[in-house]
């Protein structure tokens, strides 16, 4: 049985308050269980615009807070998240489906994220500029600085409920900012705790406003001329939407893709095979930088195939709480409706079923298709899903035409014990990170993190992510001729 949880409120923070009252609700359930762990109040369209009259009016407050008082209020989120990291663990799994050991490692990862913000809130450094590099320029210099932009919306995604929240919030706020968040709607539970956990760590209550709900609400936020900078992580549909409506605003997108990963004749079978499984697989495959285009030399596809399979058959499906459990299930059952038809298409196109393809309830189990056509949904979109699909390769050369023929261009990764050739691979692939001799799902939190193409503008990470959220700001100092 799963574990029960006291049923919980996802509530909209708005002005320094938690909004309730005459508002409408909706049910939020385990997509595992189908059961009802709690109830999400969605904000109305007065609600976001108290919000955005919220941030603005709170932009310079926030703004003069000294660096060291953010950089203290970050850290100390840090720690209480530490404190309570089995908790959050815990609500995400239900609330997403998503196995306890990967929401262990995402609680951990969204305290590294918060420590680093927390740094770099020390770090926003400028330069001098002698302005004896022109003729003109004698007897001057130029200071810079790094200022906040005033505020950001932060639009978050589903699959990684808590970490996204925090490598938009920490660095938005590291930065001076003021922020208006809109989480996932299928996670609000979770961004309810993530912010009345940096609430309880002293961030002040005018620095971020929340607003939960659907469509509607993100679109007011968007095309709001008080927002400054709008951080997104979603989908492509709805990214070209906020360009087309945020007008004269950065917007910092970062999108998904149909990440491939190489694995060339003298590679490590084995440890490609464990690690495609391991990473192709977690939370259900729901990462934009999840394993999804396996390429394999023709002359190891066998071999890998089997190695893939073994791997993947060693993979538990069942109940996320449960600490053994590698496969929960998937956003809700429609995805898994979604991913189940896709299977079908490719092997009706003629691909080869090697393991998977069925389903029950929002589970889908891992799926390992050998050889679908190039034109098959499960390779060229994003699967978003448990699937990964084999295809074979006869020149290194065709890998990378095939890897880089996609409208996609988030990671690749690389498996080969030639150093030469892995430095020409990584050259030439068209994404954002290449990962040599790993998979394409790698990242670590302090790195900058983004893609090309459709799959995104601009980096994450709290020191990159800064950049984008903050202005240089010039000062000149001209100062009278001096003589000798």
């Amino acid at each position: 049985m799963t574990e029960t949880l006291t049923l919980k409120k996802a509530l909209p923070f708005v002005n320094g308050e938690w909004l309730s009252g005459d508002r409408q609700t909706v049910p939020v359930k385990s997509p595992f269980t189908g059961e009802v762990i709690g109830e999400q109040v969605l904000a109305s369209m007065a609600d976001a615009e108290e919000a955005l009259n919220s941030a603005f009016k709170a932009k310079k407050e926030i703004a003069a807070i000294p660096a060291y008082e953010r950089a203290k209020i970050l850290k100390k989120a840090a720690l209480l998240l530490e404190e309570r990291k089995e908790t959050f663990a815990k609500l995400i799994s239900s609330e997403l489906g998503k196995p306890l050991k990967n929401t262990l490692d995402e609680v951990a990862r969204s305290i590294e994220t918060l420590e680093l913000s927390g740094e770099e809130a020390k770090r926003l450094v400028g330069e001098s500029i002698p302005g004896n590099a022109s003729e003109r320029g004698m007897n001057s210099v130029a200071v810079t600085f790094r200022v906040p932009v005033g505020v950001i919306a932060a639009i978050t995604p589903f699959n990684a409920p808590l970490n996204l929240v925090c490598h938009k919030v920490g660095p938005a706020f590291a930065a001076g900012n003021s922020i208006i968040l809109k989480p996932a709607p299928q996670t609000s539970l979770i961004a309810t705790e993530v912010l009345n956990l940096l609430l309880d760590a002293g961030l002040p209550k005018n620095a971020v406003n929340m607003l939960l709900g659907g469509v509607e609400i993100g679109q007011k936020i968007v095309k709001d001329d008080r927002v400054n900078v709008i951080s997104f992580t979603g989908g492509t549909v709805a990214s070209r939407n906020i360009c087309e409506l945020a007008g004269m605003k950065k917007v910092l997108l970062e999108l998904g893709g149909n990440a491939a990963t190489i694995v060339h004749e003298d590679a490590d079978l084995n440890r490609a095979a464990s690690l495609c499984a391991r990473t192709g697989f977690s939370n259900s495959g729901q990462s934009c930088i999840s394993v999804q285009r396996i390429y394999v030399h023709h002359s190891v596809v066998p071999q890998f195939t089997e190695l893939l399979n073994n791997e993947v058959a060693k993979l538990k499906v069942g109940d996320p709480l449960y600490p053994e459990t590698d496969i929960g299930s998937l956003v809700d059952e429609n995805a898994a409706t979604r991913i189940i038809n896709w299977i079908d298409l490719a092997v009706e196109a003629g691909a080869t079923l090697v393991a998977g393809g069925n389903k029950k309830g929002a589970t889908v189990e891992p799926t390992i298709l050998l050889n679908p056509p190039k034109t098959s949904n499960v390779v060229c979109q994003e699967v978003f899903g448990p699937i990964v699909s084999i295809l074979p390769y006869e020149t290194i050369e065709d890998a990378i035409t095939e890897a880089n023929d996609s409208e996609f261009g988030l990671q690749a990764g690389i498996f080969t014990n030639q150093l030469d050739l892995a430095y020409k691979v990584a050259h030439t692939l068209e994404v954002g990170g290449v990962v040599i001799n790993g998979t394409s799902n790698y990242r670590l939190d302090h790195w900058p993190y983004g893609g090309v193409k459709n799959s995104g503008i601009g980096r994450e990470g709290p020191r990159f992510a800064i950049e984008d959220m903050t202005e240089t700001k010039m000062i000149v100092l001209q100062f009278p001729e001096v003589t000798q």
